[in-house]
């Protein structure tokens, strides 16, 4: 990451941040009455190959004994009323402007992974955590809502898993090599403006 773009996270970060207070005290507060606590659900995400860190969303589930894998149709009854609201209009990720001062993610980047599937394709995340992970990116936007269909048909563990690992994986990860290797200031700005309209037509 260049000087200049961790300085356009840190001050962007800081900045959302102030503007969306009131939003994000209102989203904690909402959630803490409507579902109780814990307000904040924090997961173990891979910035490089071998280094993780704690990932923070606001609380969309039930909670569980045990969790592991991405979130498939085996989860959807897990998931609360809240919840369903703040993934549809992707409020619950307001926590990770906290993850961008840290300087955990950037704006831009590829997501985060599971250690799980970076430990089951360490070559293919090897060459795809070259780049700071980030909120959003070009898989990120171009291939969601066909992660999210392909992945709310599973209804046990076993198929979400099986169906990540063999559909979703191989299709992001080109995405995001491929993007990496011509990636300039210009076209972040520009994912991330799409980002910001995808998520207002949510609305």
């Amino acid at each position: 990451m260049t000087p200049f773009k961790r300085l356009f996270d840190i001050s962007a970060a800081l900045f959302l941040g102030t503007v969306l207070m009131p939003l994000i005290l209102g989203v904690a507060l909402t959630v803490l009455v409507r579902d109780g606590r814990p307000i904040l659900y924090r997961a173990e995400r891979m910035k490089t190959p071998t280094k993780g860190f704690p990932l923070w969303k606001f609380r969309t589930m039930r909670v569980a004994a045990t969790d592991g894998g991405v979130s498939g149709g085996d989860k959807s009854s897990r998931i609360t009323p809240t919840g369903r609201v703040l993934r549809r209009k992707r409020l619950d990720e307001l926590p990770q402007l906290w993850n961008i001062l840290r300087g955990d993610i950037s704006f831009v980047g590829p997501r985060p992974p599971l250690r799980r599937y970076v430990e089951m394709f360490p070559g293919l995340y090897a060459e795809v955590l070259k780049s700071r992970p980030g909120i959003t990116g070009l898989a990120t936007l171009a291939y969601h809502r066909t992660e999210e269909r392909l992945l709310s048909s599973c209804r046990t563990a076993a198929e979400t898993e099986a169906v990540y690992c063999r559909r979703c994986v191989p299709r992001k990860a080109r995405l995001d090599i491929a993007y990496a290797r011509r990636r300039t200031i210009c076209s972040d700005f520009k994912l991330m403006l799409a980002t910001v309209f995808r998520r207002i037509s949510l609305h």
